[in-house]
């Protein structure tokens, strides 16, 4: 099966020194769908004489069965193997695969070529060292081969092998080889390429594959094996600064404290000084503490625990680094994003931000641009669907430690998390800190919210009256607010409609601008409580997410969430405005309950049931929460 098998016969301690020793190319196969992505890995590994006798037996029989090469065996089915990529005769997910020569170790990943599923391409290539771009002959250069092009640039692969292929039904014609080669070079000028080759090849038949073909005696150049054996990936990481990501502190006994983690860049060595960021400590390493034993000296890639001399305070997501190139630290960034997710990205809306070994919640600011990916121009554009890149501006809720990605892949890299179904929704590149964010700093103040609560003898909270238009919400806020005005206590309402004459008037109803509306009245609201009022808040806000980032700008128990709860035909039979009945005649567009969802709260602390209870029963029902709650002084209530 391999290509030392005679030496795995007789010294296996030397072959698996020779493993050992021997470089690691992690590279992927991409394009655009049909292109022979799975088939030319196949390829490489039955030429390269990696298959197993039993392997081969059971591709040849599944050939017959699923194959789509007649009677020859289907080599991309060595890779392709989901059951619906069989019976669909396409990549879906990214198929990993190892192998080896006698020079070199490599990691391909298969990733797919259809655009629905871009977003699996994307995560293929985050590891790359270099992208196979593979074009089909017969149609040179389309739309998904610019968009696995970008993407590749876009996440740091510096080196690309155009491989244009199915060259055998075009009778190994070198013009249209040659035209291929100058479009391709062409778009990608403005790419970040270091280097481009491009090969002629059949992955079918195997021209130039791993042997040069003699049916393009026109081609000088590599065979795919050749230029991935001999290319140079490895100089500029491992003269890159030490990183260190602390994923565990290793603490089996009391006297034993490491720090463990894989390295994601540089090197480092006992005695080296080393800081903690974002905390700053330093201290110097003592030992370097791997599986196989301590060692002088580490590199990146390595899973290694550190022990320090001195004690300092380490967690899980800080990052370890060499005291005279330290990462930076900040938690206003402008990034790339890819998307990957069916639901849209809202600008305003709350993530988690996940890099290296560290989450924390983010802010996406602003959408400033989205990226055409056939002329890489910026397009004026207000939320991102799936597929699609953009530059956006981020606030995280605590600063993180980071390179740009340009500089570091793994420490410049994030994924975004959706904090309801934990799902990964977006991955992303951070290009650099928001410099200006770090001459903003909170201004400390000597009257603050406890000193205003007790002048005005009462507990700040946020009332959040939330249901659909008509439902009641502002006629039940409106009767707290007279009831706490004559009880002497100090309140104030924000009602829907009428920020809109002012703050949101430059807002309209899509749902991008309804989730800034509600980000908007949140920090009004947060700046209300913090000056010891009581605050009613009455809004749609049709979508959980919005509210629980209201919720989380408050302190424990000052958001009081009031889920006004009428059915859709109650709220419609009392239609003062009309509204509903010019959303249903198609007047009124993105009208809640009509042709805009709402997302009834799942644990608000009160409801009100409008049906069986009158306005002045539900005021009644809000105050008597506040007061038995403690939010009203026993000598003023």
């Amino acid at each position: 099966m391999a290509h030392l098998d005679d030496l795995i016969a007789t010294d296996i301690h030397a072959y698996l020194r020779a493993q050992e020793n021997k470089s690691y190319l992690r590279f992927i196969t991409c394009g655009s769908v049909d292109d022979g992505k799975s088939t030319l890995i196949g390829r490489l590994l039955y030429d390269s004489k990696l298959i197993y006798e039993d392997q081969l037996a059971t591709i040849e029989k599944d050939s017959k069965k699923s194959g789509t090469q007649g009677d020859k065996i289907d080599l991309a089915l060595l890779v392709d193997g989901l059951a619906a990529e069989r019976e669909q005769g396409i990549t879906i997910d990214v198929a990993y695969r190892f192998f080896s020569t006698e020079k070199r170790k490599f990691i391909v990943a298969d990733t797919p070529g259809h655009v629905q599923y871009t977003r699996n391409m994307a995560t293929g290539a985050s590891t790359a060292d270099v992208a196979v771009l593979l074009i089909d002959a017969r149609y040179g250069v389309q739309e998904q081969t610019r968009r696995h092009a970008f993407i590749a640039s876009l996440v740091g692969i510096r080196h690309v092998v155009v491989a244009v292929n199915k060259m055998d039904l075009l009778n190994f014609d070198q013009r249209t080889f040659n035209e291929i080669d100058a479009s391709f070079r062409e778009f990608a000028s403005d790419l970040d390429f270091d280097e481009i080759t491009c090969i002629p090849m059949s992955a079918l038949d195997g021209d130039n594959v791993i042997t040069p073909s003699k049916k393009t005696g026109w081609y000088s150049g590599p065979t795919l094996l050749s230029y991935l054996e001999t290319a140079d990936v490895e100089s500029r990481s491992l003269d890159a600064p030490f990183r260190l990501p602390v994923q565990w502190v290793n603490r089996p006994n009391l006297d034993f404290r490491g720090f463990s983690g894989t390295i994601a860049s540089g090197k480092i060595a006992v005695g080296d000084d080393v800081i903690v960021s974002p905390s700053g400590k330093r201290s110097t390493v003592k030992e370097i503490v791997t599986f196989d034993g301590n060692r002088k000296l580490a590199r990146q890639d390595m899973a290694i625990t550190l022990t320090l001399n001195d004690e300092i305070d380490i967690s899980r997501g800080d990052v370890i680094c060499k005291i005279d190139s330290p990462a930076e630290q900040a938690d206003q960034f402008q990034a790339h994003v890819i998307w990957m997710a069916e639901q849209k990205l809202y600008p305003g809306r709350e993530y988690l931000l996940k890099t290296t070994n560290k989450t924390v919640p983010v802010k996406v600011s602003k959408l400033k641009h989205r990226i055409d990916i056939n002329d890489f121009s910026r397009v004026s554009a207000n939320t991102l669907d799936l597929n699609e890149i953009g530059i956006v501006t981020m606030s995280l809720s605590a600063p993180i430690a980071f390179d740009p990605y340009s500089e570091n892949r793994k420490t410049g890299a994030f994924i975004l998390i959706d904090r309801q179904s934990h799902e990964t929704i977006g991955a992303g590149m951070l290009d650099f800190s928001l410099r200006r964010a770090k001459n903003v700093v909170w201004q400390d103040q000597d009257v603050n919210k406890a000193a205003r609560s007790e002048q005005k003898n009462q507990k700040p909270a946020l009332l959040w009256f939330t249901g659909l238009s008509g439902s009641g919400k502002s006629t039940i806020a409106n009767l707290v607010d007279k009831r706490l005005m004559d009880m002497g206590r100090h309140a104030y309402t924000l009602d829907g409609d009428n920020v809109r004459h002012g703050l949101n008037r430059d807002l309209n109803f899509s749902k991008a601008d309804r989730i800034e509306n509600i980000r908007r009245i949140g920090e009004v609201a947060k700046l209300m409580v913090d000056a010891g009022l009581i605050t009613m808040a009455s809004f749609i806000s049709p979508y959980r997410a919005e509210r629980q980032m209201a919720r989380e700008l408050l302190e424990e128990g000052e958001f009081i969430e009031i889920y006004v709860d009428t059915p859709l035909e109650v709220a419609e039979s009392r239609d003062v405005k009309g509204l509903y009945a010019r959303a249903r005649a198609g007047e009124i567009k993105n009208f809640t309950g009509i042709d805009s969802e709402y997302q009834p709260p799942e644990e608000p602390e009160i409801v009100v049931d409008t049906v069986k209870m009158s306005a002045e029963d539900a005021a009644d029902l809000v105050i008597a929460y506040l007061s038995e709650r403690g939010f009203f002084n026993v000598d003023g209530a």
